[in-house]
């Protein structure tokens, strides 16, 4: 490899908190959160932003410590423009209009990083610039490599009382000493609230070990204790320092809450320590190293939806000079997909279609008793001739495909495979509540599920499913983790960039396979052992197959 020519690229955490932000409630405070966009340039010049995460609400505060940081990519050679908005959460829609807007900075990324060494405080301003007394705080880190996090479980006895009723409602929030040598402090993890108890017992939660003291078992780690109250305040119970050091090392694993305010020396209670496993974490890439393997699932809506594929308004139209989206989508993804593939042999569905009068939603898009296409380009030579057998109908029903790939998952070593389908579409899905529960069964296989919206249609229901900060529940079942990517092809529209869209359909499947197979306690291959063949047998059988076509189509009904 020439490192010459590679991009000076580190990965940057940044942790944010306000001050003195402007209340929009009637009977009680703003519930502020903090949005952060990326100004990009297309192709043509033109320049707009793109949003690169948000943090969690903060119920009634106005001046909020922001748990959820925001990670970036740190390019050196790059003028990269950070706009950060702050926003009252008034529903929980994710369209932001649907909030009230309480300001906004905008910052280079190399200013803060450079200028003021990660650490500023900066006023915020309206849109039409006028100056607020609101202020913005940010505590930039670099993101080290870290292999190690650390499974917590804390409980509390004998604290203060700080309740009407001689009770308290206590929570915990951990802060992370700066490594520059000073006091100060940046919050790193909030717990949940045990409700009237002076004895609480916390869930059990992980942290990095470089977010926690920055992979230094002898940094400080301040704990402090407070009781939660209704109206958004909190009552500081005590604190105290501890040690991964003293913890792990030492064995020490209770510690006395202060409130350094009490007249009398007697503690506010003890902090005890009931869990801390010392666990390695492994990166996507050493999954991809070790041998393992990405197997690349492609199924295409032939619904009636899409118009008739022989007019040039069809989504499904085939212009002798430009790609449709179907065919833009496949490209992008595609090509990027099939590189971790070893086989390049990607099984092919269509659904939605009818055939000899029938509708199917689980076919064999290549015209064959197998669904596998060789790579990319094969996939795009079977979708483009298959137009010319089936009728476009619908209705539009995901479960199928997805509970058949589901069962090709199952049927694989977990360490060996990871699953990956991408479903491209126009409409909105019919069986919804059969999906939920498709989707919350596959989520405890190694699989993820990427959608694709192409056309003008309203996908706000897709949201439902891509379930990024909660997990997908329905019918009193509850996902293992988050499997889904949603994106809309609209998102794109003007002048169309595969590497952006592929780039945004694919962020999230690198964490969503890690954090299955830590889930699973699956390490990577040191040996890098070459994967079991692909079994065809079970990809044919999830399938439906309609009878007297002019092509084979093997027939096993879905289970």
């Amino acid at each position: 490899m020439n490192y010459a020519s590679q991009k000076l690229i580190s990965k940057v955490v940044i942790h944010v908190s306000c001050a003195n932000l402007p209340n929009k409630d009637l009977f009680s405070k703003s519930d502020p959160f903090v949005v952060l966009f990326l100004e990009t340039r297309q192709a043509c010049g033109v320049k707009s932003w793109v949003e690169c995460g948000r943090t969690e609400v903060v119920n009634n505060n106005l001046n909020p410590e922001f748990f959820t940081p925001f990670t970036l990519d740190y390019n050196f050679e790059e003028y990269q423009l950070l706009k950060f908005e702050v926003f009252d959460s008034d529903s929980s829609s994710k369209v932001l209009s649907s909030h009230d807007f309480l300001g906004m900075l905008q910052i280079s990324l190399g200013s803060i990083v450079g200028e003021y060494k990660g650490n500023v405080t900066k006023q915020l301003f309206l849109r039409n610039g006028s100056p607020l007394k609101s202020t913005i705080t940010f505590v930039v880190e670099q993101l080290n490599d870290c292999k190690e996090i650390i499974e917590f479980m804390f409980c509390g006895h004998n604290l203060d009382k700080k309740d009407f009723f001689g009770l308290s409602d206590p929570f915990l929030i951990f802060y992370k000493q700066s490594i520059d040598g000073n006091s100060s402090y940046t919050s790193v993890h909030k717990t949940d609230v045990v409700y009237k108890t002076l004895n609480p017992v916390w869930k059990e939660f992980n942290i990095s070990v470089f977010t926690l003291c920055n992979n230094d078992y002898h940094l400080p780690i301040l704990v402090k204790c407070f009781d939660w109250n209704k109206n958004g305040t909190q009552d500081f119970i005590g604190e105290t320092q501890i040690t991964l050091d003293e913890i792990l090392k030492k064995n020490k694993t209770v510690f006395e809450l202060v409130n350094p305010k009490k007249k009398k020396k007697k503690n506010s209670g003890t902090l005890e320590v009931l869990k801390a496993n010392l666990k390695k974490i492994y990166s996507f890439l050493d999954y991809i190293v070790g041998g393992l393997e990405l197997c690349f699932y492609v199924a295409i809506d032939f619904t009636a939806s899409n118009g008739d594929p022989s007019y040039p308004n069809s989504l499904h139209y085939r212009h002798p000079q430009l790609l449709n989206q179907y065919a833009q989508v496949l490209t992008s993804v595609g090509r990027i997909c099939e590189n971790y593939d070893s086989d390049k042999l990607i099984p092919a569905y269509g659904f939605g279609a009818r055939i000899n009068n029938q509708v199917y939603h689980s076919f064999f898009l290549n015209k064959s008793n197998s669904p596998f296409c060789y790579g990319i380009n094969g996939v795009l030579d079977a979708y483009y001739s298959v137009l010319q057998d089936v009728e476009l109908y619908g209705p539009t029903n995901f479960s199928p495909v997805i509970n058949c790939v589901a069962q090709f998952a199952a049927s694989q070593p977990a360490s060996e495979k990871y699953h990956v389908l991408l479903i491209i579409t126009d409409g909105i899905i019919s069986d919804m509540n059969q999906t939920k529960e498709a989707i919350i069964n596959a989520s405890k296989l190694p699989m993820s599920i990427i959608i694709v919206g192409v056309g003008n249609a309203d996908f706000d229901a897709m949201n439902e499913l891509d379930c990024d900060n909660s997990k997908l529940s329905f019918n009193g079942k509850i996902a293992e983790q988050d499997i889904v990517q949603f994106v809309p092809f609209h998102k794109f529209s003007g002048e169309f960039s595969g590497e952006k869209l592929s780039s945004e359909v694919l962020k999230e499947l690198p964490g969503q396979l890690v954090n299955f197979m830590a889930r699973k306690g699956i390490i990577p291959n040191t040996h890098n052992k070459a994967s079991a063949p692909f079994q065809e047998s079970v990809a044919s059988q999830c399938v439906q197959s309609p009878s007297n076509l002019p092509y084979p189509y093997p027939h096993i009904p879905l289970s």
